[in-house]
């Protein structure tokens, strides 16, 4: 027992740390995001919503290395957006922790707005007619009708979203690289530790991850049941 109380005190918990927070501000980010992207390609013709569905799922289906190496074109510092945010708003993306987090919005963002879309998609829309008929203003109705009919399908979202962006890795590693306390995950350091030969320390951030999004995963399912009056399989 002491010989595992001294392993945890030996371990550096910052990897920890750093996806948390990446998660939070990513989820945070691609929640906005993708209940307003869904929401607008519901209103576009039949056409145009095959087209921008499949540029905003794109990151879902591609490698996130790939991801990963068209944003470190974009944001790098010899690139005219890369070199714009530096010089002139001195916003450094590159190589920094806010590099995790516009990475992990990029790779979860997709999740987010396909679960948005698809309870959107089967909301009543008599229920929509109805409020207008009850002279609701459209704001309202999104608030109030809407967003409440579609909570089970954005709570799962949401709560994917971040267990995706917490564990997120190719992308990251391009754009964000692997700095011990600054830009170093957990997926990050897991890798690092399994090419050093620790197993033991990998095996430890590995179960510490599947729990954490076990725990998110159980959460979703209870939340969704629970808001569409589920009490059994």
């Amino acid at each position: 027992m002491s010989e595992f109380v001294s392993f945890l005190e030996s371990l550096d918990y910052s990897p920890l740390i750093i996806s948390l927070k990446t998660g939070l501000l990513a989820t945070v980010i691609s929640f906005f995001l993708g209940i307003f992207a869904a929401r607008k390609v519901l209103k576009m013709s039949p056409k145009g919503r095959a087209v921008v569905d499949g540029i905003l799922t794109l990151p879902m289906v591609i490698p996130p290395t790939a991801a990963g190496f068209f944003l470190l074109l974009i944001f790098s510092r010899r690139r005219a957006v890369g070199m714009f945010l530096e010089n002139t708003l001195n916003i450094t993306i590159v190589q920094t922790w806010l590099g995790c987090v516009i990475a992990a919005t990029i790779i979860a963002f997709p999740l987010m707005y396909k679960n948005a879309r698809a309870a959107f998609e089967q909301i009543d829309e008599d229920l929509v007619h109805a409020a207008r008929t009850l002279g609701m203003s459209e704001g309202a109705i999104f608030r109030r009708v809407i967003l409440p009919a579609a909570s089970p399908g954005i709570i799962s979202g949401t709560i994917l979203t971040f267990a995706r962006a917490m564990g997120e890795y190719g992308a990251t590693s391009m754009l964000a690289g692997n700095i011990p306390g600054k830009t170093g995950t957990v997926s990050q350091k897991i890798a690092m530790v399994i090419q050093n030969g620790d197993y033991i320390t990998a095996g430890f951030w590995v179960l510490l991850v599947v729990i954490v999004v076990f725990i998110l995963i159980i959460i979703a399912n209870i939340a969704g049941f629970k808001k569409s009056g589920l009490s059994r399989w």
